[in-house]
C-alpha cells in the first residue's frame, strides 16, 4: 500500500491473478486531484466514507457512502475530494470484455454494453463491491469472482443499456480521429499542435475543437493520459520505471512519477511492485486496512518514502479514518 503526499493518503493498486481482467484500487485522498483522464476499461466505485466529486464533461457528481460510480470505457473524467475530510472508497476496473461476458451470461444487455447512469444510490451493491476486494486480499477466489459476477449483473440490470449507434462521422471528428492516430504512433516524439493540424490539413483551432469533442480532453492532455497507459503496460512487462520514461518521452524518471501518480493514483513504483508481488504476504511494514480492520485477512504495506515517518510494524487497535466532510450530498451533477 502506497502512502501519497498528502497527510493520511495511502493507496493500493493492484491485481489479483486469479481475476484477470479486473484491476483493483482501494485508497484514501485528502488532497489528491485527478486531472481529466480516461480509462480503457470500466470504473465501477464505491465511496465508504467522505464525498468524492467526480468531474464530467455536463458537471459535476458527489458520491458518498451508499452509492457507485460507473464510468463507461474512454469517459473523460476528474476526481478530487468534495470535503475538507476528503474520501475513502474501493473501486473496480473490469475490462470491456469482462463486463460484455457477464452481459451475455446473463442476458441483461444486447450489444455493446454500457452504463447509462454515472452515480447510482445502491448500498447493496456498494457493500459488494467492498466484498470483492475483501475476499481478494483474503486469496478467496471463489468468493471474489462470485461476488463479482453478482454486483456487475445487478448493476447491468438495473442500469445497463446498449451503445447507440454512432451518428455519421463529421470532417472534424474524422480529422480527431486521424490526429489521435499520428499520436499513438508518436507517443515520445509528439508534433506540435500547429505541425499536426498542418499535416492533417487543418486549422490548429479547429482541430482543437474537433479533438476535445471527440474525446473529452485537448491532444496534449490525451497524449499525457495515454503515455501513463503505456507505462503501465510497459511497468507490468517488468521494465524499470526509468527506462520506461525514456521509452515514452517523460524528461526523466521524476516527471514519469508525476504524471503516474497523479493519473493512477499510486507512484509507478508501488505499482509494479504490487503486480510483481501480489501473491507474497510477507511485505515488510504493515498497516491495518481501513474498511476491513475488523475481518480477518492479510495485512498491506505502505511504502516507506524520505521525509515520512515509518509506520508501524504491526497492527494498531484502531484506524484513523476519515468522516464524511460537510461537503455537498451526494446527487446529481451541478455545474
Amino acid at each position: 500500500m502506497a502512502r501519497t503526499a498528502g497527510q493520511g493518503e495511502w493507496a493500493r493498486h493492484w491485481r489479483y491473478e486469479r481475476l484477470p481482467g479486473l484491476d483493483l484500487l482501494r485508497a484514501r485522498y485528502v488532497r489528491h486531484t485527478f486531472p481529466r483522464h480516461s480509462h480503457d476499461g470500466f470504473v465501477i466505485g464505491a465511496v465508504t466514507r467522505g464525498v468524492e466529486a467526480v468531474g464530467l464533461a455536463d458537471g459535476t457528481l458527489h458520491a458518498g457512502p451508499g452509492s457507485v460510480v460507473l464510468l463507461n470505457p474512454e469517459v473523460a473524467h476528474t476526481a478530487r475530494a468534495g470535503g475538507p475530510d476528503g474520501w475513502a472508497y474501493a473501486t473496480l476496473y473490469p475490462s470491456a470484455d469482462v463486463v460484455a461476458e457477464i452481459a451475455a451470461e446473463t442476458g441483461t444487455v444486447r450489444g455493446t454494453t454500457v452504463f447509462g447512469e454515472q452515480i447510482v444510490t445502491d448500498p447493496g451493491a456498494s457493500q459488494m463491491i467492498n466484498e470483492v476486494h475483501r475476499a481478494a486480499e483474503e486469496g478467496n477466489a471463489l468468493a471474489a469472482d462470485s461476488l463479482l459476477r453478482v454486483v456487475l449483473a445487478r448493476l447491468l440490470r438495473a442500469h445497463g443499456s446498449s451503445l447507440a449507434a454512432r451518428p455519421r462521422r463529421s470532417a472534424g471528428s474524422t480529422a480527431a480521429s486521424r490526429a489521435r492516430e499520428v499520436l499513438e504512433e508518436r507517443l515520445a516524439d509528439p508534433p506540435s499542435l500547429e505541425d499536426l493540424a498542418a499535416e492533417l490539413g487543418t486549422s490548429s483551432f479547429a482541430l482543437l475543437r474537433a479533438f476535445r469533442d471527440a474525446y473529452g480532453m485537448p491532444p496534449h492532455t490525451w497524449l499525457t493520459n495515454a503515455r501513463v497507459r503505456m507505462a503501465r503496460r510497459l511497468l507490468e512487462a517488468g521494465t524499470a520505471p526509468a527506462d520506461a520514461a525514456v521509452a515514452l518521452g517523460f524528461t526523466d524518471q521524476p516527471h514519469l512519477n508525476r504524471h503516474f501518480t497523479r493519473i493512477v493514483g499510486v507512484p509507478p513504483g508501488a505499482y509494479q511492485r504490487e503486480r510483481k508481488n501480489v501473491q507474497e504476504q510477507d511485505s515488510p511494514l504493515l498497516v491495518p486496512c481501513e474498511a476491513w480492520q475488523t475481518r480477518q485477512h492479510p495485512q498491506t504495506y505502505v511504502e516507506q518514502r524520505p521525509g515520512l515517518p515509518s509506520p508501524p510494524s504491526s497492527r494498531p487497535s484502531s484506524c484513523s479514518n476519515p468522516s464524511p466532510g460537510p461537503g455537498p450530498r451526494p446527487g446529481r451533477p451541478t455545474r
